[in-house]
């Protein structure tokens, strides 16, 4: 699937309430935190995507289970030049547990590029 189909397929993930952690000192020693956008696996109930830099031509996404998921802090959401807005959320994520990062990139032989090497 590509990789601009598979984002528009996972719609935006609406942040289910978490409760907060009794002690929030502790939170980084079992968790570690990622930022972005969170959306809804396209196909996938049981995890969610986060998008690091969502307005970036470099970006990428993170693919976590929610289960995996503790604690979830709003951060202020970001809006582009066409004034779509995106949600932006911390997620603190447990130690140990299994997540994907995933790049897309253009595959291009760069012998045969416009650039003409």
């Amino acid at each position: 699937m590509p990789i601009a189909q598979f984002l528009k397929d996972a719609r935006e993930f609406n942040l289910q309430v978490y409760k907060k952690p009794a002690d929030s000192q502790e939170l980084p020693s079992t968790h570690l935190p990622f930022t972005g956008s969170p959306l809804r696996h396209p196909f996938d109930k049981k995890k969610l995507i986060l998008v690091a830099d969502p307005y970036s031509n470099n970006t990428f996404y993170y693919e976590f289970r929610t289960v995996d998921v503790s604690y979830v802090e709003e951060l202020p959401s970001i809006v582009n030049m066409e004034g779509v807005v995106m949600v932006m959320a911390r997620l603190w994520v447990k130690k140990r547990s299994i997540g994907m990062r995933c790049t897309p990139f253009v595959v291009e032989d760069l012998r045969f590029s416009r650039h003409g090497l």
